[in-house]
């Protein structure tokens, strides 16, 4: 199994990193679609002992998969498979997009890091929400209700939209979104969307959590989990209005984090770096990072609401220091890039044998 970083190296490495996500999403997809398929839902399953409840939800594992993999909602029933405890679909908008031109995806293979700067490339929410409630009822017959893999939805501005109409733009989502989702995430820390990380600030924020709660609750005829997805960025007063608006509007959580606009801790020659242009960094480098927002925030909420932790998570240590400095669910994505398709397994497990030897 850790066949893949060779794999890695020899096939992808020298392959447009768009078309190399492609190839391997499809491959992932098609064997789950055969009998091997039901052996490697087996193998990959989660111990039962990791078991994590978050905001009234039920998770098999608190590890998932971050929004970006899944940009469609066609791969749940396949990511899942692979051991993870959570798939967050996304980022959907409320309209249809095509992103931004091509290329628009750059590896920095030697600090296992990615730039992108996709724009939110997706179907638009009324696309996606009938794969979802398709791919939630199947997990259920996979898995029973109250075991299976937990869907989250993650939304965003649609790039056209102006900012001063944001609002409504997300509320089409909201509504479209809320009743297939096990939780939704109001993404506004994506530094691929003009103006859209202007809408971190508390003034714009509460308006617009308000409105997406009502609607996504009023849609789904019952209480769905609202977190808001934040910048490494923001600086550490920034993190502790966040967090006291969280608290003041009864959010469920706060994703911490998104990529970043900054360009430290890279080994890569800063040359080839400047020429993959712009677009959010993700990967090793934001482990620090993001560690810190996670603590800042723990301290700024206290035990009040759950928050997902994600950026430079790569191994199963990485994934228990994100849950011992109070992380109640942890996420990746880059890594899966690069460890390949049993990196959940191995979280797993490692996981696994740290909580049977304590």
């Amino acid at each position: 199994m850790r066949f893949y970083p060779t794999f890695f190296r020899l096939v992808f490495s020298g392959m447009d990193a768009e078309r190399a996500h492609r190839i391997g999403f499809t491959l992932i997809r098609a064997v789950d679609m055969t009998p091997v398929g039901w052996a490697l839902r087996r193998f990959c399953a989660p111990d039962p002992g990791l078991a994590t409840t978050a905001f009234g939800v039920e998770f098999p594992s608190p590890f998932g998969l971050a929004a970006g993999f899944d940009k469609a909602g066609k791969g749940v029933l396949s990511l899942t498979a692979l051991g993870f405890g959570h798939v967050e679909i996304g980022t959907i908008t409320g309209q249809a997009q095509p992103g931004n031109p091509a290329p628009r995806l750059f590896r920095l293979v030697e600090d296992r890091a990615v730039i992108n700067r996709m724009g939110f490339n997706n179907d638009g929410a009324a696309a996606v929400a009938p794969r979802l409630q398709s791919a939630r009822h199947r997990l259920a017959r996979r898995y029973g209700e109250r075991r299976r893999p937990v869907v989250g939805v993650n939304i965003g501005k649609t790039k056209k939209v102006d900012i001063a109409d944001a609002i409504a733009d997300y509320l089409v989502s909201a509504g479209q979104l809320a009743p297939v989702a096990d939780y939704l995430v109001v993404n506004v820390s994506s530094p691929n969307t003009p103006g859209l990380r202007l809408l971190q600030s508390v003034d714009s924020l509460r308006p617009l959590l308000e409105a997406v709660r009502s609607t996504a609750d009023g849609a789904a005829g019952r209480h769905v989990p609202l977190l808001v997805k934040i910048a490494p960025d923001l600086t550490d007063q920034d993190l502790d209005d966040v967090g006291a608006l969280a608290l003041d509007l009864g959010l469920d959580g706060i994703v911490a984090t998104n990529t970043t606009i900054t360009r430290g801790n890279l080994t890569t020659d800063p040359a080839t770096v400047m020429a993959k242009g712009v677009g959010g960094l993700s990967g090793a480098p934001l482990k620090a990072r993001s560690l810190e927002v996670l603590t800042r925030l723990r301290a700024a909420v206290g035990d009040e609401l759950a928050i997902v932790s994600v950026g430079g998570v790569e191994t199963p240590d990485d994934v228990a220091e994100r849950l011992d400095a109070g992380a109640t669910l942890v996420q990746g994505y880059t890594a899966f890039l690069y460890e390949g398709p049993f990196w959940a397994r191995r979280i797993n497990r490692g996981l696994a044998r740290r909580r049977a030897a304590t």
